[in-house]
């Protein structure tokens, strides 16, 4: 079913139903507002109505705040959560059109507010997955707004319920496919002089995204580990660069042995085709951490075979289905836990370490006309190319 309104949004001045929006069955349109006092118009590339391609938009973009900073976006990396938000893919988050995707922004700072500090007009810059969050919740309060006990609000498609977002507040945000960006200046993250701008914007997707597991259990922290990468896509081919950079030995694990050859080549030391007996068993009980970037239901328990004692299996799919896994699958004393791209803490110390260590994303530049035909193949092959599309906005604007 698809729900037009002309009028509120979230149930503001029409009669929707909050549950609706976990429904993939029910999508809402609605009408693309013309920019308020306290906003300008701003050129875009989205989907105006569900099941439309992405065309031009012209959006509405907060006037900046005292806390606030422009970004002029420059680059900004196509994901397949855009895919699945555009499309409607995962429940939840999304449903909500004109959509405007992106959040792997990497730009210059324009413009910033009075009490703006870390930042200056000219700085290389990037914004990631979220724009606010409570700011007071334990997790906030320790750099974790992925954890925000209120919800941070994402990039795109994110409501406005935070309280640090300017503008008209009865719309949902919208993200970097376009020309400039506005927001707190807690979420824009200054980026060294000479990093590259085009492989900046996907740091902040999939290299947080595989940062912060290997972060918070232990991969910093100057023990060698054996790790473990599951999944040869995007997420895991940036997972292999990282854990590697950080010393330790890493094991790429496929469903075969299709990917091999790739993921020796971005620096795996060992192989295990999960297909192979032989090579699952002469892996048993060997890895510390495992991170399983598989972005579908898939069967864990071979996974739990590999891990040592002690070791963790860390999913990062967001899979809604239950997993089958029994307690006998967690002797001897194995962990099984869950990781949601990462925080601003966290996010500062990834920015440095690739910077340090010329960790970046394999990619590929498109301009705007190619974002249907990129969405497609996306749609096909999900995460599983280690290519990161990124779109180049000041040229797709020409």
């Amino acid at each position: 079913a698809v729900v037009s309104t002309q009028s509120g949004h979230y149930g503001r001045g029409v009669s929707i139903n909050m549950f609706d929006f976990l429904n993939p069955e029910i999508q809402f349109n609605f009408p693309l507002p013309e920019p308020q006092e306290n906003e300008y118009k701003e050129s875009a590339w989205g989907i105006e109505k569900f099941g439309e391609p992405i065309k031009p938009l012209t959006i509405p973009r907060a006037n900046i705040g005292d806390d606030d900073v422009k970004l002029d976006v420059i680059f900004c990396g196509v994901c397949h959560s855009d895919v699945a938000a555009g499309t409607n893919e995962v429940p939840g988050v999304l449903g909500r059109y004109p959509c405007v995707a992106g959040h792997e922004l990497a730009g210059k700072v324009r413009e910033i507010g009075k009490n703006v500090t870390d930042l200056k007009v000219g700085d290389k810059a990037g914004i990631g997955c979220f724009v606010d969050s409570c700011f007071d919740c334990p997790m906030c309060s320790s750099g974790q707004e992925n954890y925000c006990f209120k919800h941070a609000t994402g990039t795109y498609n994110g409501m406005k319920t935070n309280g640090h977002i300017k503008g008209n507040l009865d719309i949902h945000t919208f993200g970097g496919y376009s020309n400039t960006y506005v927001c707190h200046q807690r979420f824009v993250f200054k980026l060294p002089d000479d990093m590259p701008l085009e492989k900046a914007g996907p740091l902040f997707c999939a290299g947080i995204t595989m940062f912060e597991p290997l972060y918070n259990h232990g991969a910093l922290e100057g023990k060698k580990m054996n790790i473990g990468i599951a999944g040869i896509g995007g997420l895991g081919t940036m997972g292999i660069k990282l854990a590697n950079k950080m010393g330790h030995t890493v094991t790429a694990i496929s469903s075969s042995e299709r990917k091999k050859d790739l993921a020796l080549g971005k620096g795996a030391h060992n192989y295990v085709a999960m297909s192979n007996k032989e090579s699952v068993s002469g892996n048993m009980a060997s890895l510390n951490l495992i991170i399983d970037t598989v972005p579908v239901h898939h069967d864990i328990k071979p996974y739990m075979s590999l891990l040592a004692p002690g070791g963790t299996l860390v999913l990062l799919g967001a899979v809604a289905k239950d997993y089958d896994l029994s307690l006998m699958d967690l002797i001897p004393m194995r962990n099984v836990t869950c990781s949601v791209v990462g925080g601003t803490r966290v996010t500062k110390e990834m920015v440095k370490f690739c910077h340090e260590n010329e960790v970046y994303p394999d990619i590929d530049i498109i301009t705007a006309d190619k974002l249907n035909d990129v969405w497609g193949e996306l749609q096909k092959v999900g995460n599983a190319s280690s290519t990161r599309y990124v779109l180049d906005i000041k040229a797709s604007l020409k």
